[in-house]
């Protein structure tokens, strides 16, 4: 089967080429890819030169089960499914129950590739606030793929949404997709917020601590700056009588029993319904992966790059 692996000679650092098909385990289906998301952090792994040559990586997929976990679980044959898992930029992938949530048979393979990893990670934080309803929720990195999510859904909880987003161009769009104030940096936001969902670190988080009121929790979910946090005792007391406050690093896969089936399906069909804007910013053929692998890596991306495979 062909597939997208790292190759340190060409651009972008992937190349097209024939591996082995996968054999999947007893509780894995075997799923035909039709369209694959890129993800910042996977495509800025490929270009390390410790990544070895010739690994696939790809952790968003959607397609159709070309066969059904031996086992009984999971969805049937010719089911279209999205899927999660770590070798995804591939034409076949096998995939356990647990990561995989089933579509409507005419959903945008293309869309539903962008949920795994941006959709699960906004979904997930957003539960772990708690209520939102009336609250102030601020989103760092907004006009990026999981800010995107967190931002609909967080609009749809009835939370009072501050989108953080350095592109100005983007604002319009991010109060489009539910944002009630849109800023171009935390220190920018007067009024306090009971929790934020950070994309970015660095100054970012340091500024978006600051704004939290008491008893707030910022959530560290990626750090697309690169910039280390450093946080003073200053920035740590607050002011005003704002105590209590608390940062929580999230990671995904943090559990590896977590069964994302029921979360990704839901997804799915919100996507497919019309109910939730994928955010894709650009899309092509996988033999154009170097053009989204560039624009990516370059940061002239908001959303998301899908490649549709050929």
């Amino acid at each position: 089967m062909r597939a997208l692996v790292v190759d340190h000679t060409s651009p972008g650092h992937l190349s097209l080429t024939d591996v082995p098909a996968p054999r999947p385990a007893a509780h894995e289906a075997l799923v035909r890819v039709e369209a694959v998301s890129l993800n910042f952090g996977e495509v800025h792994e490929a270009t390390r030169p410790q990544m070895p040559d010739g690994t696939v990586l790809g952790w968003d997929a959607a397609g159709v089960v070309v066969q059904a976990a031996a086992d009984g679980s999971g969805p049937a044959e010719g089911e279209r499914v999205v899927t999660l898992g770590e070798t995804g930029w591939a034409e076949l992938r096998a995939v356990p129950a647990a990561r995989l949530g089933t579509a409507p048979k005419d959903a945008d393979p293309g869309a539903l590739s962008t949920i795994p990893v941006a959709g699960l990670s906004a979904l997930h934080v957003l539960r772990r606030m708690g209520s939102l309803l009336g609250r102030r929720v601020m989103v760092t990195g907004a006009s990026g793929g999981v800010g995107r999510y967190a931002v609909q859904l967080a609009a749809r909880s009835g939370a009072h949404v501050v989108a953080i987003s350095r592109n100005p161009a983007q604002a319009d769009g991010l109060r489009a997709l539910g944002a009630h104030e849109v800023h171009p940096e935390p220190a920018a936001v007067r009024q306090p917020v009971s929790a934020v969902l950070d994309n970015v670190g660095g100054q970012y988080l340091v500024d978006a601590f600051a704004a939290l009121s008491a008893g707030g929790v910022l959530y560290s979910v990626g750090r697309s700056s690169e910039a280390d946090v450093v946080l003073s005792p200053d920035d740590l007391v607050g002011t005003g009588g704002r105590h209590d406050r608390s940062i929580r690093t999230f990671f995904l896969f943090g559990d590896p029993t977590t069964d994302f089936s029921a979360d990704l399906t839901w997804l799915a069909g919100e996507i497919a319904a019309g109910r939730l804007d994928p955010g894709i910013s650009w899309r092509g053929p996988w033999s154009r992966h170097s053009e989204a692998v560039e624009a990516l890596l370059g940061r002239r991306l908001h959303g998301k790059a899908v490649l549709d495979l050929e």
